[in-house]
């Protein structure tokens, strides 16, 4: 999308529906600042791909990572994966360009892509977030957390986002050029009535729902985490340290997901209650690019500080390598197990 006073409001497939299609158009940027964002895409979309890929394959290789509380993280790697390849790729290629080269139906295919893929990352963070939870507090009593739960969440993570991202292709909404013109998204700045329900609906189900299950499910986790290290009495033992781990990995969770996220949604936001606002391409895209870095920071956060997946995955990176220190105090699920102390 652009950002002009005035869309065009054409049919979702229509061949001249894109605001900026092809290099006849006066670009928004110059050649040179065009290259710098495809350096500056590729620079995350490259680690992305290695880290995410080396998640899902070490996953498949190796028996011991194929558990329960393990599937949410390999099912983001896999969305964030998707997004990298889709999403990402083809950013890198269209600034290399210098414009969108996909044509209409090519923009509406990539927006629906990177868009399902993105809220399926987002879902997966909630999910593992309730499954934390759960696993630790404990709310509905004694209930093991099995494979048929963590299967039922991802199968739930895929539709969520696919009923969300599907209406924009029949009619309620529509996938439009953003910020710079090289890549396709929701088009938030389309002031037809129909669009924007479609784009409050979308906001409140897809961003706020997630983000809001987040707070909650860690802030349930922090606050049980904190009584049974009390009552246990075991200041600077293994319940306050792995306190202390939580308390880390859900302070990276909440800054890494406000700053990949919560711009782009608030730009958004800005556009919808304002859509005379003149935003530059160029500050639009920047909200884009931070929402995408997050493909590379999702498999840092939740994978590599996870010792049992690090185990196996670095070995893989280092072509069989065995790395010359293994930290043994930074596992999640080393913390998830530990927080399993009866405060009696």
């Amino acid at each position: 999308m652009f950002y002009s006073s005035a869309p065009m409001q054409p049919s979702a497939f229509s061949p001249n529906a894109s605001l900026y299609t092809g290099p006849q158009e006066e670009p928004p940027l110059s050649r040179t600042g065009f290259i710098i964002l495809a350096v500056i895409m590729a620079f995350f979309t490259g680690p992305a791909i290695v880290l995410n890929a080396t998640v899902i394959i070490v996953s498949l290789m190796h028996k011991q990572l194929r558990q329960p509380l393990n599937y949410a993280l390999v099912n983001m790697a896999v969305a964030d994966l998707g997004t990298a390849m889709t999403g990402g790729v083809l950013s890198v290629v269209n600034n290399a360009q210098g414009y969108f080269s996909l044509g209409r139906t090519g923009c509406v295919m990539e927006g629906f892509a990177v868009s399902l893929f993105g809220i399926t990352s987002l879902c997966t963070v909630a999910l593992i977030a309730v499954e934390r939870m759960f696993v630790v507090c404990k709310p509905l009593g004694q209930i093991t957390f099995q494979k048929k739960h963590a299967v039922g969440g991802i199968v739930l993570s895929w539709l969520w986002s696919l009923t969300w991202n599907l209406p924009p292709l029949f009619g309620w909404g529509r996938y439009e050029l953003e910020g710079v013109g090289t890549s396709c998204a929701p088009d938030w700045h389309n002031k037809d009535p129909h669009n924007v329900s479609y784009i409050l609906a979308y906001f409140s189900v897809c961003f706020a729902i997630p983000f809001a299950l987040i707070l909650a499910s860690y802030s349930k986790l922090m606050w049980t985490l904190h009584q049974v290290s009390k009552m246990a009495c075991v200041e600077g033992g293994a319940v306050a340290k792995g306190e202390m781990k939580v308390a880390s990995m859900v302070i990276l969770m909440v800054l890494t997901f406000l700053i990949s996220w919560l711009p782009y949604a608030g730009l958004a936001m800005l556009i919808v209650y304002n859509p005379d606002a003149k935003i530059p391409p160029l500050i639009g895209t920047v909200p884009v690019y931070m929402a995408k870095s997050s493909t590379v920071y999702n498999p840092i956060i939740y994978i590599y500080l996870n010792k049992q997946f690090r185990k196996y995955a670095v070995p893989f990176l280092l072509c069989g390598k065995q790395p010359l220190v293994e930290d043994e105090t930074s596992e999640a699920v080393t913390t998830v197990e530990t927080t399993k102390v009866s405060p009696a």
